[in-house]
């Protein structure tokens, strides 16, 4: 376990990627720059070994998993374990396979990414809390439609002692040192656009 309980544990993590859509991306703002550090936080997951579970909402409704994250995701898949867990709840907490597949991963640290913050992102974020997780919300892989709507949803995140963080601080927190291949490899992920 790292030296602080809110630093990155790699062997203690799972990455949640929330409802990273076609319809919801096409209405966000920053969803290019927002996707991009999804996807690198999917490949640097696979290079650490961490599962990854993808939620989406409605599916019928807003449609499939972004393109350039399902490519991240099928090749992380090659090498982590990837679940898929439809919902209709906003609380990803709600759907009683999303809770059973983190506690059968017996990992208690989970990494969100996902559309939209002050809705599924927001409420997933404090349900997992309350289930006793450690939680880290991921600022630049998350959005909104409106920036006031994440903004406020961060700064409540915050209030309720969930640590709110970037991609970068995620993937370096989790390897932890240079001068590794495991390092020259994660380089690739985080130039990767």
């Amino acid at each position: 376990m790292p030296a602080h309980a809110d630093l990155i544990d790699r062997d203690d993590l799972v990455l949640v990627v929330i409802d990273m859509q076609d319809k919801l991306a096409a209405a966000m703002g920053r969803r290019d720059a927002v996707v991009a550090a999804a996807a690198r936080l999917v490949r640097a997951a696979a290079l650490l070994g961490s599962p990854v579970v993808v939620t989406r909402q409605y599916p019928i409704g807003l449609g499939e998993t972004v393109t350039a994250l399902a490519e991240a995701l099928s090749e992380a898949e090659e090498v982590v374990p990837v679940s898929v867990i439809d919902k209709t709840a906003f609380c990803a907490c709600d759907e009683v396979s999303f809770l059973q597949l983190l506690e059968e991963s017996g990992r208690r640290q989970v990494v969100i990414a996902g559309m939209e913050t002050h809705i599924c992102v927001v409420q997933t974020a404090l349900a997992l809390t309350a289930h006793g997780f450690r939680v880290q919300v991921v600022d630049d892989a998350c959005c909104s439609r409106r920036d006031r709507d994440h903004n406020t949803a961060l700064a409540r995140l915050r209030a309720q002692r969930v640590t709110v963080t970037s991609a970068e601080s995620v993937m370096y927190e989790a390897v932890g040192r240079s001068g590794t291949d495991e390092f020259r490899r994660l380089l690739a992920i985080v130039k990767h656009e």
